[in-house]
């Protein structure tokens, strides 16, 4: 039960650095430079696949 915490607590943190990501890409970077905010963005958008992984990591699939 310990390792099913765990992975949730990490897919929180990458989706709450996902939002976080948009958010200032989107509100505040791209007011300076925008190749920044597409860059930001482009790594927001891989970050929720790898949660999913993340949260799923070690479960039996029986």
């Amino acid at each position: 039960m310990a390792r099913k915490y765990d992975n949730r607590k990490l897919y929180i943190l990458l989706m709450g650095s996902c939002a976080t990501l948009i958010i200032l890409a989107w509100f505040v970077v791209r007011l300076f430079s925008i190749p920044a905010a597409v860059a930001m963005s482009a790594v927001a958008a891989v970050l929720p696949p790898a949660a999913a992984i993340v949260a799923n990591w070690g479960h039996d699939k029986r």
